[in-house]
């Protein structure tokens, strides 16, 4: 049964990991947490955008994210919902820049492990480019009609895919040289960071 679905799952699966290795938000969230807090926080980073590949995999097994595509409405209203969390990215960012705070570790006043799981998982289902990879992979993948145990190795996959991929971002990003790096240029790495999330945040708003 599960020659049968092979390729499908092959298809689907390299589409999702072609969009978890380009850097998008999620890539830029774990940037700032694993830089200022450190591996454990980045990684359970991580492991919320992962989750969220659960929510968005399995939307698209059921149809939903084709639904969504064209109820303008509701599309609308992910953009501005996505934009907004974006946007306050951006002004943490820019906070951090111009007022430099001391360095809060995880344990030690920083991000909470149960925060940084949300937000990663926030950014990922309010996240457009992650939506529009998903909207491919339900265009050619062919998993909708697949048998139960499919659709579970399925959903599976994406999960294991996205914590991988952004597991990986997260223990490279955390090592002492990329820490040393932004200890050295913290104003500077926070001030393009608050310019991304700005930035994804207008095009997000802006676009149609």
């Amino acid at each position: 049964m599960i020659a049968e679905y092979l390729p499908q799952l092959l298809l689907a699966w390299s589409i999702q990991l072609m969009g978890v290795l380009s850097p998008g938000p999620s890539v830029m969230l774990i940037l700032g947490v694993a830089t200022s807090q450190g591996r454990a926080p980045s990684l359970i980073t991580a492991f919320g955008v992962a989750c969220g590949s659960i929510i968005l995999s399995t939307a698209t097994v059921l149809g939903l994210t084709a639904v969504l595509a064209e109820m303008a409405d509701v599309m609308t209203l992910i953009r501005f919902a996505g934009a907004a969390y974006l946007a306050w990215l951006a002004y943490k960012a820019f906070r951090t820049a111009a007022l430099n705070p001391p360095l809060k570790m995880a344990g030690n006043g920083g991000t909470s492990a149960w925060q940084a799981g949300i937000n990663g998982f926030i950014l990922q289902v309010s996240n457009p480019k992650a939506i529009f990879f998903w909207l491919a992979i339900a265009a050619v993948g062919g998993i909708g009609d697949a048998p139960l145990p499919i659709v579970l190795l399925f959903i599976a996959g994406a999960f294991a895919n996205s914590f991988v991929g952004h597991g990986g971002y997260a223990l490279l990003l955390s090592s002492a040289p990329m820490r040393r790096l932004y200890l050295a240029f913290r104003r500077w790495i926070e001030g393009a960071l608050g310019c991304f999330f700005l930035f994804a945040s207008f095009k997000l708003a802006t676009a149609r």
